[in-house]
C-alpha cells in the first residue's frame, strides 16, 4: 500500500458517547491518518474525565496515526455540554462536523469518514429537518444513498430508511426500488470488490404477499422491477418471505439482502452482531461508515461505552479506502 488512507472521525452528539468512542479508537494503532472533526475543548474535557491517555493536537502536516494521539479539526460547541443532557443549541455544531468531514472527502483531503452517533430528535428540536446521516449526506454530496449494514458476511441493505411504518408501502416505488438495487449492486462491486453480487430481495408483506391475498405490492411493484433488473444483468432472487429469508440455507452464497424497511432486516443483523456491526452508506461519491448503535445518553461520560462498533467501522473504512487506492 502506498500513502496511508486519511480518515475523518466525526464526534457525534456531544452529550452522548461519541467523543469517548473517538478517544478509545485513537488509543490504538491504525494503518491510517486519523483526524477528529469536532469540539476540541469538549474532547479535552472528556479525556480528563475518563483519564484517557490520548493526547489531542491541532492538525499539522499529514502523518500516520500514532497510538495515543489524535489530531483535531476544532468545531466549537455553542454552549458547554453535560454528558447525558441534550441541548438543541449545539445541534448546528453537530451538523457542521458532518459538513466539514464530508467536504473534506469530496475535496480529496480525506479518503473517508467514520461517524459517531448523533441524536435525530434534538437536531429536529433545533429546527433542522434531519432524518439521519444517510439522508443528510445524500443531500450534501449528491447521489442516491443506500443504507447497508454489515456484520461479518451478513450484509443487509434497506429499500426505505427512517420512515414511520405507515408510510413505507407508498415509498416502495418502481423508480425507488430500481435505484436502490442498482446502487447496492454497484456498491458491492466498488466498495467490497464483489465482481458479480448475488442479492436476495425481501417482500414487503407477510409471506411476500401470499399471491396477492396479503397485499399486492409484490405483484404490482417488486416482481416487475426485479424482472427488468435481471434482464439488465443483475443477479436477484425474490421477492422472498422475510420470515424465512434469513435462514442459513437461504443466505448461503448470497452477498447481500435487501429489506423493504428498517425494522424488517436490521433486527436480524443486530441480533447477529450488535456492537460489532458497521453501517456504510453506498451510492454517494464519498466513503462513509458508522456505528450500529445510538448515542447511549444513559452511560455517556461514565467510561462504560463499548468502542467495538466504532473500531469495526474504522477498520472497514481503512480497508475500503486502501482497496480503492490500490485499484485506482
Amino acid at each position: 500500500m502506498g500513502a496511508l488512507p486519511a480518515i475523518a472521525l466525526t464526534t457525534g452528539e456531544p452529550a452522548g458517547i461519541g467523543p469517548e468512542l473517538c478517544l478509545a479508537v485513537a488509543a490504538r494503532p491504525w494503518a491510517a491518518r486519523l483526524v477528529a472533526v469536532g469540539p476540541l475543548e469538549q474532547l479535552r474535557e472528556t479525556a480528563t474525565r475518563l483519564s484517557s491517555p490520548v493526547e489531542l493536537v491541532a492538525v499539522t502536516a499529514a502523518r500516520p496515526h500514532r497510538a495515543g494521539e489524535l489530531q483535531v479539526i476544532d468545531i466549537p460547541l455553542a454552549v458547554p455540554t453535560v454528558p447525558g443532557r441534550l441541548d438543541p443549541r449545539n445541534a448546528e455544531a453537530v451538523l457542521a462536523t458532518l459538513r466539514r468531514a464530508a467536504q473534506g472527502c469530496l475535496d480529496g483531503e480525506f479518503d473517508g469518514m467514520v461517524t459517531a452517533p448523533v441524536h435525530k430528535g434534538v437536531i429536529n428540536d433545533a429546527g433542522h429537518a434531519f432524518s439521519g446521516h444517510t439522508e443528510f449526506l445524500g443531500e450534501l454530496a449528491g447521489g442516491r444513498p443506500v443504507m447497508l449494514l454489515v456484520s461479518g458476511q451478513l450484509r443487509v441493505a434497506l429499500a426505505t430508511t427512517h420512515l414511520p411504518l405507515r408510510e413505507v408501502p407508498a415509498a416502495i416505488t418502481p423508480e425507488g426500488l430500481d435505484a436502490v438495487l442498482r446502487g447496492l449492486h454497484a456498491g458491492l462491486r466498488e466498495r467490497f470488490g464483489i465482481a458479480e453480487p448475488r442479492i436476495l430481495v425481501a417482500g414487503l408483506n407477510p409471506h411476500a404477499g401470499e399471491s396477492g391475498h396479503l397485499g399486492d405490492e409484490e405483484i404490482r411493484i417488486i416482481v416487475p422491477t426485479l424482472q427488468r433488473l435481471r434482464a439488465a444483468g443483475l443477479s436477484l432472487e425474490g421477492p422472498l418471505p422475510a420470515d424465512t429469508l434469513f435462514t442459513p440455507q437461504r443466505l448461503s452464497g448470497a452477498d447481500a439482502v435487501l429489506s423493504m424497511y428498517h425494522d424488517q432486516g436490521l433486527p436480524v443483523l443486530k441480533y447477529a452482531g450488535f456492537g460489532r456491526a458497521v453501517n456504510i452508506t453506498l451510492g454517494i461519491p464519498l466513503l462513509r461508515t458508522s456505528v450500529d448503535h445510538g448515542t447511549a445518553l444513559d452511560i455517556a461520560g461514565r467510561g462504560r461505552a463499548d468502542a467495538g462498533s466504532m473500531a469495526a467501522a474504522l477498520e472497514l473504512a481503512i480497508e475500503i479506502a486502501a482497496r480503492t487506492a490500490a485499484g485506482a
